[in-house]
C-alpha cells in the first residue's frame, strides 16, 4: 500500500478512536460560522453554547426548513442559514410538493465528499493488493441539472463529485470509462459504450462496479439484450449507427481502433452460454471484486449480484444521503448481508433520537405504502425522548438519525 493510502488509514484511526472530541469541535465550529445567521440566532440569539443549542434549536423535517431554501433558491444571500456562500443544490431523490428536494451544499461539504472517496479507496487497498495494476470498470451515469433562480445549480450527490476536481484528475484515469460518456445524457448510448470499452479492456480490468447495485443490474440486462451487437462492433472495428452523441462517439473512436475478431469469437463463446452464472468472473478474468451499495433497499439485487459474479467479493463502500455524508464500510469483504457502516464523526453532528422497533416498523411500512417522511415522523413520533450524542448510543437499540451540517438540524427518517 501506498504512502498516500496509508496516511488515509491513519486519518480514519483518528477519527474512530477520538470521535467524542471530534463531535464536539465539529459542533463548536458549525456554532461559531452560523449563530448570527438569521434562521439560528431566532433561537439562540448568538450564543455558541452547545447545551442551549441542544435544548432551543428544533429537530425539523425538511418540510420545516423548506421555506428558507425556497429564498436561496430564489436569490436571497446563503447569509439565511450559514455564513459559508452555497456552491450548488444537491437534488434527493425524495420530493416535497411533487418537488425534487434541495439541500444547499458550500465548499466544505464537497472537500467532505471527496475524503470519505480517499478513506473508502484506502480501505479496499488494505485488504485487496495489485489495484495499481489496471484499470476498473465503474458504469457511471450524471444526471441533467437544474439551474435555480439564484443562479446556482441543482444536481445529484454523484453528478456532484463527478464534476470535482478529485474524480476528474485522479480516479477517472484508471476508469474503461472516459468522462465525457459519464456526462452523457442519453442513458442507452452512454450505456452501450461503456460496456463495449469494458469489453475491450477485459484483460486490464480488476474491478467492476457502479454506485448502486440497482444500476449495475440494469447494466446486465442492457449487456443481455446488446451482446451480439457489441460483439459485432468489436469484430468489424467500427461502431453502431445508433451512436451519435459526441461525447460517446468521440472518445470511442480512440477505444475501437480496429477490428478484433479473436476477441469476438471469445466473447461470443462465453455470452452463448446457455446459463450466465458467473458470467462476470468469465468476461473480466484478472477482477478482485464488485463495488456498488448493496444495503438498504439495494439489498434486493445481493443474490442477483452473487449469481453473475462467479464468487467475487462484493463491497459495500459506505453511506451517503443528500443530507450529506455519513458511513464507511471498515470490512470490505464480509458478506453483503451483514454490512455495516461505521459513523465518520468529522461529516456532520450527528444525534441519534431513540425509537422502539415496532415505531420504526410502522415508519417504514408507512413509507413502503406512500406516505411521506413527515407523515411517517408525525405518525411514529416518539414523545419527547432527548436524541443522545455518538459515542452514546446503545448496542441493540433502534434510533433515527439527527444531522446538523452547516445548513440546519435535520431530521432523517430515512438514514
Amino acid at each position: 500500500m501506498g504512502k498516500n493510502w496509508s496516511e488515509a488509514l491513519l486519518q480514519l484511526e483518528e477519527q474512530t478512536a477520538n470521535a467524542h472530541q471530534i463531535q464536539e469541535k465539529v459542533l463548536e465550529n458549525l456554532l461559531k460560522r452560523n449563530a448570527a445567521t438569521e434562521y439560528l440566532k431566532k433561537f439562540l440569539h448568538g450564543s455558541t453554547d452547545k447545551q442551549h443549542f441542544k435544548k432551543k434549536v428544533p429537530i425539523v423535517t425538511y418540510e420545516d426548513f423548506k421555506s428558507y431554501i425556497d429564498r436561496v433558491v430564489n436569490g436571497e444571500p446563503s447569509t439565511i442559514l450559514t455564513s459559508e456562500p452555497f456552491t450548488e443544490f444537491i437534488l434527493s431523490t425524495g420530493t416535497s410538493g411533487g418537488q425534487p428536494k434541495l439541500f444547499p451544499s458550500d465548499v466544505e461539504s464537497l472537500e467532505k465528499r471527496i475524503s470519505m472517496s480517499i478513506w473508502r479507496e484506502a480501505i479496499i487497498r488494505k485488504h485487496i493488493e495489485g489495484l495499481d495494476n489496471g484499470k476498473r470498470i465503474h458504469l457511471l451515469f450524471a444526471k441533467p441539472e437544474i439551474e435555480t433562480p439564484s443562479g446556482l445549480m441543482a444536481r445529484t450527490y454523484v453528478t456532484s463529485y463527478f464534476l470535482s476536481s478529485r474524480f476528474r484528475n485522479h480516479l477517472s484515469k484508471d476508469c474503461t470509462t472516459p468522462v465525457e460518456m459519464i456526462f452523457c445524457l442519453n442513458i442507452n448510448q452512454s450505456m452501450y459504450c461503456q460496456l463495449l470499452s469494458g469489453l475491450l479492456h477485459r484483460d486490464e480490468v480488476l474491478r467492476i462496479g457502479a454506485v448502486f447495485a440497482s444500476a449495475f443490474a440494469r447494466c446486465l440486462k442492457f449487456l443481455q439484450d446488446h451482446w451480439k451487437e457489441i460483439c459485432s462492433n468489436i469484430r468489424t472495428g467500427q461502431l453502431s449507427d445508433w451512436i451519435t452523441e459526441p461525447a460517446c462517439r468521440n472518445p470511442m473512436s480512440s477505444i475501437l481502433t480496429g477490428p478484433n475478431p479473436e476477441l469476438a469469437d471469445l466473447l461470443e463463446t462465453i455470452f452463448e452460454i446457455e446459463s450466465w452464472e458467473g458470467i462476470i468472473r468469465k468476461l473480466w478474468p484478472k477482477a478482485k471484486f464488485i463495488d456498488a451499495i448493496v444495503t438498504g433497499s439495494m439489498g434486493q439485487y445481493i443474490s442477483l449480484l452473487d449469481f453473475y459474479s462467479g464468487g467475487l467479493p462484493i463491497f459495500s463502500p459506505g453511506y451517503a444521503a443528500s443530507e450529506g455524508c455519513f458511513g464507511i464500510n471498515f470490512e470490505p469483504l464480509s458478506n453483503p448481508s451483514d454490512v455495516s457502516y461505521t459513523f465518520v464523526p468529522s461529516m456532520a453532528y450527528f444525534e441519534f433520537l431513540p425509537v422502539d422497533k415496532k415505531n420504526r416498523e410502522q415508519a417504514q411500512e408507512l413509507q413502503c405504502n406512500g406516505a411521506s417522511n413527515e407523515e411517517s415522523i408525525e405518525k411514529c413520533e416518539n414523545g419527547n425522548v432527548e436524541p443522545v450524542d455518538l459515542v452514546n448510543v446503545k448496542v441493540g437499540q433502534f434510533y433515527e438519525v439527527v444531522v446538523t451540517t452547516s445548513a440546519g438540524k435535520i431530521y432523517s427518517l430515512d438514514l
